[in-house]
């Protein structure tokens, strides 16, 4: 069937670039086309963005494959050998309406230097396909190099889009009927550093909240646990528009890997904000980024890693077992085993599951207003995924009272 098909992988600003994609190719007369988004940040994530698009020629074998995202940025000419594909663009060409002009005539890759990069546009977007929330980009790049990270050679140098576009992208989603949007980038709380005034993250999400006091929910995407900033605190205290969770890039509870995967946190200063924000937002809940099995992991180090989940009270883990990226310097320190990667990663991934179990179960009785995302289903506040009964409406937000726990979900009934 003629179309275009977006697949997505990795990231929530992969998922807000693939509806700009899907735009702008349309605009663009690109018609019978299926574009893969791909990630880049384990190898694992490289794979699996091959057998997608084995499986998209299979599916639409007279269609124009074009691959685009990270991994497209990193490995172009790995790609473009492939007999399945049309046609590679970098992140930069991705968001461009020309890239997609050309049809056969165009350049098989288009690939830039992405490091050169010194702005983002803030593309508006009208609303996501089949999502009950939207995903608003405000920030791109990263300027920092952690050991086992190649993502920001994939996405350039940190940059930030402007409040007014910021603004501009939330009231036009809000007018469109969306009841809640995610800030998203790849480091967002790098946010303003390259702005005029070095404005932070908190006057950001403070200003936005201001000016579009329409929009019933605000979160944000995963952050630095070093850099939540006192404005941002304070708006996490007495804003419940601001939703009160927070996934945090931590990826290791114990000092010396984290000085070798060069992040610039301690695992006291994970335990002390996790803390702090507690106190001040006490149904505050966290999810974290993990890698097991880094290079040079001892057991305790590990267990290390492990304690973190119950100092600092998570909720939703993202385990990884640590995956080699070619041209990172942790690709060079002396490596563990794959099965003991794999296997500690399943002993984190148990201690996740054990401890969301936990959190769900504290949750029956309470009451909650739920994001309906299908027929009966949706989010609550803290994230939670959860099935209501009595539903009066099929979307947006409804009160509920938490009636119990099913697997990984928490089951609800409409409030009357």
């Amino acid at each position: 069937m003629a179309g275009i098909d977006v697949i997505t992988l990795g990231c929530r600003l992969n998922s807000y670039e693939s509806e700009v994609m899907r735009r702008l190719a349309g605009e663009a007369g690109l018609d019978d086309a299926v574009i893969v988004n791909t990630c880049a940040v384990t190898g694992e994530a490289v794979r699996q963005a091959r057998q997608a698009i084995r499986k998209a020629r299979r599916e639409r074998p007279g269609a124009r494959i074009v691959v685009t995202g990270c991994a497209a940025q990193l490995e172009p000419d790995s790609f473009a050998a492939m007999d399945e594909v049309d046609q590679v663009l970098g992140n930069q060409e991705k968001l461009r309406r020309a890239s997609y002009a050309g049809g056969p005539d165009a350049p098989q890759v288009e690939v830039n230097d992405v490091m050169a990069a010194t702005e983002v546009a803030g593309h508006l977007v009208e609303g996501f396909d089949g999502r009950a929330r939207a995903f608003v980009q405000v920030q791109q790049g990263c300027d920092h190099r952690c050991t086992f990270c190649i993502i920001p050679f994939a996405r350039g140098p940190a940059r930030s889009v402007p409040l007014g576009a910021v603004v501009e992208q939330v009231r036009r989603l809000v007018g469109n009927g969306y009841r809640e949007v995610v800030l998203t980038g790849v480091d967002i709380t790098a946010w303003g550093g390259d702005l005029p005034g070095r404005p932070e993250l908190g006057q950001l999400v403070r200003r936005l909240l201001a000016q579009v006091p329409a929009l019933p929910r605000l979160r944000l995407s995963s952050i630095d646990a070093v850099e939540v900033d006192a404005d941002l605190e304070r708006l996490f205290a007495g804003e419940e528009r601001l939703m009160p969770h927070l996934h945090l890039s931590l990826q290791a509870g114990d000092d010396l890997i984290l000085k070798r995967m060069k992040r610039r946190h301690s695992r006291a200063d994970a335990v002390a904000l996790t803390e702090r924000l507690r106190r001040l937002r006490p149904d505050m809940v966290f999810g974290a980024d993990l890698i097991a099995g880094f290079p040079t992991e001892s057991e305790a180090m590990f267990a290390n890693t492990m304690r973190l989940v119950e100092d600092c009270g998570l909720t939703y883990l993202h385990v990884f077992p640590y995956s080699e990226r070619p041209g990172t310097p942790a690709a060079r320190m002396p490596q563990l085993p794959g099965p003991l990667r794999r296997e500690r990663a399943a002993r984190l991934r148990a201690a996740g599951d054990q401890a969301l179990r936990r959190f769900l179960r504290s949750r029956v009785g309470a009451s909650a207003r739920v994001l309906l995302e299908a027929a009966g289903e949706g989010r609550t506040e803290q994230f939670a995924r959860t099935a209501v009964t009595g539903c009066p409406r099929p979307d947006g937000i409804v009160e509920v009272t938490i009636t119990g726990v099913a697997g990984s979900q928490l089951q609800a009934r409409a409030a009357a």
